[in-house]
C-alpha cells in the first residue's frame, strides 16, 4: 500500500510539472504568436506605416469643364510611444502654433493611442512645410503625411459641389475604412458620391533609425499597397449657365432651378445667398463655416431642395389638368370673375381681365376664381362618393407629378413639400369639412406646401405631356457603364397625354398672348416660351415671385422653376429671370443687354423683413 502510495504522488508531481510547462509554452505563444502588442511595440520602434491616401475624383461639367481638382498638402502626425524630449518653442516657431496647441495635441494623440499615429497639425502650408523637413529629426516621433485639399476654379455651385471634412467619432465606428483625421463628403455631391470619389488608401512601411529618420523601404516594399485614384465623376450640370443663374439672383434670395425634360438632367441648381466654395476648404474651414452659420440670411441653405413654399398661381396649371382628367371641367368651359370669387360672405380676390374666361384663357390671364370653381368642382363632384375619396384622387394625381414627395435626387437632404393627406382636414374640420374650407389650395395657397426642384420636376413633366424623369445630377461615373437605371425610367403622372395640349397653350399665351396676358415679360423673340407666373403670399413683407416655364413649346429643351423671395409679382422678376436662363442656354448668348442689366442691379435684400 505504501508502494502504491508514492506511485501516486510521483504521478500527480509529475502531473503539475507537464501542466506548469504546458501553461508556460501557451502563454509565450499567445505573447509571441497571438498577441500583437509587443509586436507592434517593438516594430514600430523601427518600422513607420505611412498611409498613402489616394487622389480624391476628379468632378466636371456636363461640357468636360473642370469643377473641382485637387492641390497638395501636408498633414504632420505624431505617434506619441515615439516621443522623445524636444524643443517645444521651436516647434511653435516652424509651424507657427502655440505651446497650449501642442500640449492640447500630444494629449488628444495619446488618448486615441500611444502606438498608431494620428494628425497633429492638419494642412501645413508649403513655406512650413520645406522648413519642417529640413528640421523635423530633432522631433522624435513626428513625420508628414502627403494629403489633398479640394480646390474650386469658379466661385459657383456651392451647394451643389459641397465639401469635405474630418470624420467624426461616429462614422470612424461605423465604418472601418476611416481612421481618425481621414476625410469624408460632407454635403453635395462630395457626399453623395463619396464612394466613387475618395477612392482606396494604399501604405508604405519603411525603416526609421534612431533619430527617427526614414532609411530605407521595409523588405524592398514587399508589404506596400499601392493607393487606387477615385474615379472621376462628370455632372449634368452647365457651368456656364449656372454662372449666369448665380448671377442673375446676386443680392437676392430664392433660387433657379433649370431641367432637360428629355432626360431629367438638372442643367442649373441655384441657390442663394451662396458662398465661394473654396471657403469650406483649407485650414480655414472651420472658422469660415462658423462664419456662413451664423449669417442671418443662410448662406449654407440649399433653398433648391429645401426650401417648402407655396406655389401660388403656378398650382393653377396642375388644377387645370386635374379638372380635365377628372372631367368636371372641359376646354371650353367658362366661369366669371368680378375680381374675385365670392360666396355667402367668403371672398377670395382677383385682378381686373376680361370675363368671362374658359380654360386657356384662365391660364393666359391667371384667374382666382375660375380655380376656385375648378378645385370645388373637383372635390364635390369628381364622383359620388364624397369629399373625401375626391380629395384623396386629386392628391393621388398631385403626389405623380412630384409633389409632397421625396423625388429621389442624386443629392442628399431633400425635403417632399407637403401634400397633406383628408385624415389631416378631417382632424380640424370633423363633420363641417367642405371643398370652400380648402379653396385656397386652388391657387396654391394655404396647406400645400412644394420645393422649387419639384416645380421644375413638374414642368418637364408637363412639357413631356405626361411623364418625367427623376432629376439627377450625374452624368457620367468614371468606370461605372452608366448611371443608375431609376434615372432613366419614365414617370407617367396620372393625367392622359391628351388633356395637356391646352393647358400648355394657356401658358403659351400667358407669354405671347395680348393685353393682361400675365407673363409677357418673360416673351423672347423666336423662341416660343410657355410659362405660368405665381405671387405667393409672405406674411414677413413682400411677396414672393415665381414662375415656371419651358421651352421651345413643341421640342422642349429646358424647364426651369424660379423663386425669388420678397420678389413681388411673378412677372416682376421670376419671369424676366427664367427668360433670360432659356436665352442663355438655347441660343448660347443674352442680347437684351438692357433686360439683364436691370436683374443684375435690382437688390431686393433691403426687402427682407425679419419676423
Amino acid at each position: 500500500m505504501q508502494q502504491v502510495s508514492l506511485n501516486t504522488r510521483k504521478y500527480v508531481v509529475i502531473s503539475i510539472i507537464i501542466l506548469i510547462i504546458i501553461i508556460y509554452i501557451a502563454k509565450l505563444f499567445s505573447i509571441q504568436v497571438l498577441d500583437n502588442q509587443y509586436k507592434t511595440s517593438a516594430s514600430s520602434n523601427v518600422l513607420r506605416h505611412i498611409t498613402q491616401y489616394p487622389v480624391r475624383g476628379l468632378i466636371y461639367d456636363r461640357n468636360n469643364h473642370l469643377m473641382v481638382y485637387n492641390e497638395a498638402a501636408y498633414d504632420l502626425m505624431v505617434i506619441p510611444h515615439q516621443l522623445k524630449a524636444f524643443d517645444t518653442a521651436a516647434l511653435c516657431e516652424i509651424l507657427d502654433v502655440t505651446p497650449s496647441y501642442v500640449d492640447a495635441q500630444l494629449r488628444k494623440a495619446k488618448n486615441y493611442s500611444r502606438y498608431k499615429a494620428s494628425v497633429f497639425l492638419k494642412q501645413v502650408s508649403a513655406m512650413n512645410y520645406a522648413q519642417l523637413q529640413e528640421e523635423l529629426y530633432l522631433f522624435p516621433g513626428f513625420f508628414t503625411q502627403t494629403r489633398t485639399l479640394r480646390k474650386y476654379p469658379d466661385p459657383i455651385a456651392a451647394h451643389v459641389l459641397g465639401y469635405v471634412g474630418e470624420v467624426n467619432d461616429g462614422i470612424v465606428e461605423n465604418d472601418k475604412y476611416y481612421k481618425s483625421g481621414d476625410y469624408i463628403g460632407i454635403s453635395g455631391i462630395e457626399r453623395a458620391y463619396e464612394h466613387e470619389l475618395r477612392g482606396q488608401k494604399g501604405v508604405e512601411v519603411f525603416m526609421v533609425d534612431v533619430h527617427n529618420r526614414i532609411k530605407g523601404s521595409y523588405n524592398d516594399g514587399e508589404h506596400d499597397r499601392s493607393a487606387v485614384p477615385g474615379q472621376s465623376i462628370q455632372l449634368t450640370l452647365d457651368a456656364e449657365l449656372q454662372a449666369y443663374g448665380e448671377k442673375l439672383m446676386q443680392n437676392k434670395i430664392g433660387s433657379i432651378v433649370a431641367i432637360e425634360p428629355a432626360s431629367g438632367e438638372i442643367l442649373a441648381m441655384v441657390s442663394t445667398p451662396t458662398y465661394h466654395p473654396n471657403l469650406l476648404s483649407g485650414r480655414q474651414r472651420g472658422v469660415n463655416y462658423r462664419k456662413l452659420q451664423l449669417d442671418s440670411l443662410k448662406p449654407l441653405f440649399n433653398r433648391a431642395l429645401q426650401a417648402q413654399y407655396p406655389p401660388g398661381s403656378t398650382f393653377k396649371v396642375l388644377n387645370a389638368l386635374i379638372g380635365l382628367q377628372t372631367g368636371v371641367v372641359s376646354v371650353q368651359t367658362e366661369y366669371s370673375c368680378y375680381y374675385g370669387y365670392h360666396i355667402g360672405s367668403f371672398s377670395l380676390g382677383c385682378h381686373g381681365h376680361t370675363s368671362p374666361l374658359n380654360l386657356i384663357e384662365s391660364i393666359q390671364h391667371s384667374c382666382n376664381a375660375y380655380y376656385c370653381h375648378v378645385y370645388r368642382n373637383i372635390l364635390d363632384e369628381a364622383s359620388d362618393a364624397g369629399i373625401v375619396v375626391n380629395y384623396q384622387k386629386w392628391r393621388e394625381i398631385a403626389r405623380s407629378f412630384g409633389f409632397g414627395k421625396k423625388l429621389g435626387i442624386d443629392f442628399p437632404f431633400e425635403l417632399q413639400g407637403l401634400i397633406p393627406e383628408s385624415k389631416y382636414f378631417e382632424n380640424i374640420y370633423k363633420s363641417a369639412w367642405n371643398s370652400l374650407n380648402i379653396v385656397s389650395m386652388a391657387i396654391g395657397q394655404g396647406e400645400v406646401l412644394v420645393t422649387p426642384l419639384q416645380m421644375a420636376n413638374s414642368t418637364a413633366a408637363i412639357a413631356n405631356r405626361g411623364f418625367y424623369y427623376v432629376p439627377h445630377l450625374i452624368k457620367n461615373i468614371e468606370k461605372e457603364n452608366g448611371i443608375d437605371p431609376k434615372y432613366e425610367v419614365k414617370r407617367y403622372v396620372g393625367v392622359d397625354e391628351e388633356h395637356f395640349d391646352p393647358v400648355i397653350e394657356g401658358m403659351y399665351q400667358a407669354v405671347h398672348g395680348g393685353p393682361g396676358s400675365t407673363a409677357r415679360f418673360a416673351k423672347l423673340e423666336g423662341i416660343e416660351i410657355c410659362g405660368k407666373t405665381g405671387t405667393a403670399e409672405n406674411p414677413h413683407g413682400e411677396d414672393h415671385s415665381i414662375f415656371i416655364a419651358f421651352a421651345p413649346k413643341d421640342d422642349p429643351k429646358i424647364a426651369v422653376s424660379v423663386y425669388v423671395e420678397n420678389g413681388g409679382y411673378g412677372s416682376v422678376y421670376a419671369a424676366p429671370i427664367a427668360s433670360l436662363i432659356i436665352e442663355k442656354y438655347l441660343i448660347g448668348e443674352v442680347k437684351r443687354g438692357w433686360y439683364e442689366e436691370r436683374i443684375f442691379n435690382a437688390n431686393l435684400l433691403s426687402r427682407e423683413k425679419k419676423d
